[in-house]
């Protein structure tokens, strides 16, 4: 992997990232990340497991990991977050949305995410993430090209327009197969929602269990024309 230099535009720099590093291990992409970037790196996680989390530690212990707490979550969403919190090494950093659930009830009504589930996404995510990146320069992401159409063609290090900054997947070309052994290899925490039926954890209201045969975003926003919130 050819080194950055003080005159690389970020977006040369990502985009030529992608193209020589798409061959090569999360932990080797993590190590190019954090070399690269040093403090204005992060994680972010959704709780859903701490794979990315657990390998950005290996890494640079101490890394940030970033959690958005929309208000919605499961409870076991937040356990999860508190327990990565409490055994890795990793300095766990909470967003939260300008207005809480009852106040955005009263300026928007009750039930956003059902009667508008773009806005509720964007108000309670994708605003928050925006702004809790702003001291970064790249982040990470879980993004997996197996878990839906949508995601196929997730580059393992990209440029992210909307926010001008690189972003990492390190785990793009995984299976989820790869992640369970990953887990199972390292005993790394996991949101137990994945053994109830759930193979993508979002907030509550949005999100339910798979069928068999569905894939693994098909329980999120189900039964509407909304497969992203937003951030991706």
């Amino acid at each position: 992997m050819t080194a950055p230099t003080e005159t690389d535009d970020p977006r040369a720099l990502a985009e030529r990232a992608g193209r020589e590093l798409e061959d090569a291990t999360a932990l080797e992409i993590l190590t190019w990340a954090t070399d690269t970037f040093g403090a204005r790196f992060c994680v972010t996680s959704s709780m859903e497991d701490a794979v990315v989390a657990h390998l950005a530690s290996r890494v640079r212990p101490g890394v940030d990991v970033v959690f958005l707490d929309t208000g919605y979550h499961f409870p076991e969403t937040l356990g999860t977050r508190d327990a990565v919190d409490a055994v890795m090494d990793v300095n766990v950093i909470t967003l939260s949305p300008t207005r809480t659930v009852p106040e955005q009830d009263a300026e928007h009504g009750p039930k956003l995410h059902d009667r508008d589930p773009d806005l509720c996404c964007a108000l309670r995510k994708v605003r928050p993430l925006e702004a809790g990146l702003a001291g970064y320069d790249a982040w990470a992401t879980g993004l997996r090209r197996d878990e839906s159409p949508t995601r196929a063609g997730t580059p393992v290090v990209g440029w992210d327009a909307k926010r001008r900054k690189v972003k990492v997947s390190p785990i793009a070309r995984w299976t989820q197969d790869d992640v369970d052994a990953y887990v199972t290899e390292h005993g790394v925490l996991t949101n137990p929602l994945l053994t109830d039926g759930y193979a993508s954890v979002g907030c509550e209201p949005c999100t339910r269990r798979v069928l068999a045969g569905e894939d693994a975003r098909a329980g999120r926003w189900a039964g509407r024309n909304k497969t992203e919130c937003g951030l991706h």
